[in-house]
């Protein structure tokens, strides 16, 4: 078996030249070709496109999240403001019923009666008209 030096200068022939090949004539109203696009510029065209694609999805999921979050807000808003209206109604209710028995009449009565006042008799009331006489 040969020896072979690993760390030697390897002899290395240049390159060869491509061949140059004339451009084929065109014909009269015959458009010039397209120029060919390398792989790696293709790629890079994609890959651009794909980034744009995803932080146009981004932005997207973004304001959905924002939307979700404000209808959110707003909700928890109504509920608190449906259990004020709720106090608020009980609490009405409540006084409305104080009020009808602090106006009932043996309630009235019976105030009369602690300030000294009497009713009077059915028989000795009149009743006055204070509309103006007509003629």
């Amino acid at each position: 078996m040969a020896a072979v030096d690993w760390f030697a200068q390897a002899e290395v022939a240049e390159p060869v030249p491509a061949p140059r090949t004339k451009p084929k004539p065109r014909r009269a109203g015959q458009r010039p070709a397209a120029p060919v696009r390398s792989r790696r510029e293709v790629t890079r065209r994609r890959v651009r496109g794909h980034i744009v694609w995803m932080i146009l999805f981004a932005f997207l999921l973004f304001g959905v999240v924002a939307v979700n979050v404000a209808v959110l807000r707003a909700h928890v808003a109504v509920s608190q403001l449906d259990q004020e209206r709720a106090q608020l109604k009980a609490q009405n209710q409540a006084l409305a019923s104080r009020l009808s028995a602090a106006s009932a009449a043996p309630q009235v009565e019976a105030a009369a009666r602690r300030l000294g006042l009497v009713q009077a008799p059915a028989a000795s009331t009149s009743y006055l008209d204070l509309a103006p006489a007509r003629r």
